[in-house]
């Protein structure tokens, strides 16, 4: 039976909600940049602005959610994004789109230049 995980903000506040989910897409970043290589908590938290916990919860939510995080503890230890393969076209239906449209607005699709660039993208995805 498959395990059911909540993934629901607990914040009720929009503004730290929006800086929660701005800080993971920030790490997201960072891990890709950092491919296979371990980065410590603390130098995430200090990157980021951050406490290490919050970074742990975010690392924690991350994982929840499909993205393959490895962490290990001790000297030259951390976490790092695990290979996924070459890094395949990725193809999308119209539900799927607006799936990924409609998050971004309710986030903020122009909160970072990354999340313009995917809304611009997403938009010019959709079939004419």
């Amino acid at each position: 039976m498959a395990r059911s995980v909540d993934l629901s903000t607990a914040s009720r506040d929009a503004f730290l909600t929006l800086r929660r989910v701005e800080r993971q897409q920030r790490l997201v970043e960072m891990l890709v940049e950092h491919r296979g290589v371990p980065v410590s908590t603390d130098r995430l938290a200090r990157a980021l602005g951050a406490s290490p916990r919050s970074i742990d919860r975010d690392l924690a939510r991350l994982r929840e959610s499909g993205l393959p995080i490895r962490s290990r503890r001790g000297p030259g230890g951390g976490s790092w994004l695990a290979p996924t393969g070459a890094g395949a076209p990725l193809t999308l239906d119209v539900t799927e789109l607006a799936a990924l449209i409609s998050t971004l607005v309710a986030l903020g699709p122009t909160a970072t230049d990354s999340a313009a660039s995917a809304m611009a993208k997403l938009v010019g995805a959709l079939p004419r």
